[in-house]
């Protein structure tokens, strides 16, 4: 066994002596790896194990006391959690309804697509809908009832 194996296992032990899972033991003593193999790079040290295991050890304690503080920042969906973007499938999900109901309009009756478009996206009243298009109030608000379940039960299809 060589020099660097026998160094992480000793790393690796220390920090399991310390009561971290073996996941977290074996992400410690890599961070810790990494660091000391930097700061060797610029500075003269005498013992790498040493520095090692040490690092290890600290960096283990900051990771209890930062569980300790705040122990939901550890969740493996933390960036799930914080965000407050959709997620990408609820996306692709809310497009494809909403071409759906873009054909059910398409297969209203002209006359009643227009009603129902100036009722919902214009936000017109009944009685302005229905001195545009020369009919009563009441026809207006049956147009618009009649296209709502239809699209209803057009959507139930999907």
């Amino acid at each position: 066994m060589s020099r660097i194996p026998k160094m992480l296992e000793k790393a690796r032990r220390a920090v399991l002596r310390r009561g971290l899972s073996r996941e977290d033991a074996d992400e410690i003593v890599q961070e810790a790896f990494i660091k000391v193999d930097a700061y060797a790079k610029t500075r003269e040290v005498r013992s790498h194990e040493g520095l090692l295991v040490s690092t290890a050890v600290n960096l283990s304690i900051d990771s209890q006391r930062r569980s300790a503080r705040a122990p939901f920042v550890q969740h493996p969906n933390v960036q799930l959690v914080s965000s407050n973007d959709p997620d990408p499938a609820d996306i692709l999900e809310a497009r494809a309804k909403l071409e759906h109901l873009s054909d059910g309009i398409a297969h209203l009756n002209e006359r009643t697509r227009r009603i129902l478009l100036l009722r919902r996206l214009e936000n017109l009243s009944y009685a302005e809908i229905a001195e545009r298009e020369q009919m009563s109030v009441a026809a207006v608000e049956k147009h618009v009832a009649r296209a709502t379940l239809k699209l209803m039960q057009w959507m139930e299809s999907w």
